[in-house]
């Protein structure tokens, strides 16, 4: 009896889940793509928003001394800017990372980014469109607007995701939103879009406003699997000196650096 009424639960649960979306087709007219998904998500209400809800990932599955650098590039007016120092070290120092781009940071640096594209060190994620907080009921963070539905959302990931798959060749499977902001749904359809929610475990340059010392203590406290987060925009910031510092002293610890989609992700 106890069996029968687990399986009934079970039956119950799936059966008020919304049915999978279709993958996403690039050659899929856009809008077409956002209707039909606003149609499965009809009438769901998130009830979780932060930067670790349910499906976002914040570290490597595995207990390796790895750790994978990401570098956001979030294309605000004053953040279209790149740390060449940033980047050329860690090309010397052949340190791979994991850049999530926006597309008004693409649309400022066209050529730098297919220079990085090309860069087999380096694997290009999608930071969005307009970099909003991943919301479908338009709940905003850092006085930040987040998408304000299920269409907006679909438009902000995919507009980005096909613009690079243009240039590149490749569609980022990893996405990452504006302030890395999410609810559970966004989250939900962010997968059922073909990608996966990045998120982080060590917090390195507070959005690119920590001096060079903090960024060197924070990725300093990492531990094996650790994902941390932090900007290449802003030249001007203590991260690209942070970073260069910690390197050396991570290295004799027995770190070495990963892209995130080297290792599956928990």
């Amino acid at each position: 009896m106890l069996r029968r009424v687990t399986v009934l639960a079970a039956l119950l649960l799936l059966a008020a889940l919304p049915a999978p979306v279709r993958a996403a087709d690039p050659a899929e007219d856009i809008d077409r793509l956002a209707a039909r998904v606003a149609a499965t998500y009809a009438g769901m209400t998130p009830t979780q928003w932060g930067e670790n809800v349910p499906g976002v990932r914040t570290r490597l599955a595995t207990t390796e001394r790895v750790l994978a650098l990401t570098l956001d590039a979030c294309g605000s007016p004053k953040g279209k800017g790149v740390d060449r120092a940033l980047v050329d070290f860690l090309v010397r120092e052949q340190i791979p990372a994991t850049l999530f781009i926006n597309d008004r940071w693409l649309e400022a640096n066209p050529e730098l980014f297919r220079e990085l594209a090309a860069q087999p060190l380096f694997e290009i994620a999608n930071h969005g469109y307009r970099h909003r907080p991943a919301s479908v009921n338009g709940r905003s963070v850092y006085g930040i607007d987040g998408t304000k539905d299920v269409g907006e959302l679909v438009r902000e990931i995919e507009l980005n995701a096909r613009k690079i798959q243009a240039i590149t060749g490749t569609r980022p499977r990893l996405y990452r939103s504006g302030t890395a902001y999410y609810d559970e749904v966004a989250v939900k359809i962010s997968n059922e879009l073909g990608h996966e929610v990045a998120g982080f475990s060590v917090l390195g340059d507070a959005g690119a406003t920590l001096p060079a010392d903090k960024v060197k203590a924070a990725l300093l406290s990492a531990r094996p699997g650790d994902i941390i987060i932090a900007h290449m925009n802003h030249p001007e910031a203590g991260t690209g000196p942070g970073i260069m510092a910690a390197v050396p002293e991570l290295r004799k610890r027995g770190f070495r650096f990963v892209r995130m989609s080297d290792y599956p992700l928990k």
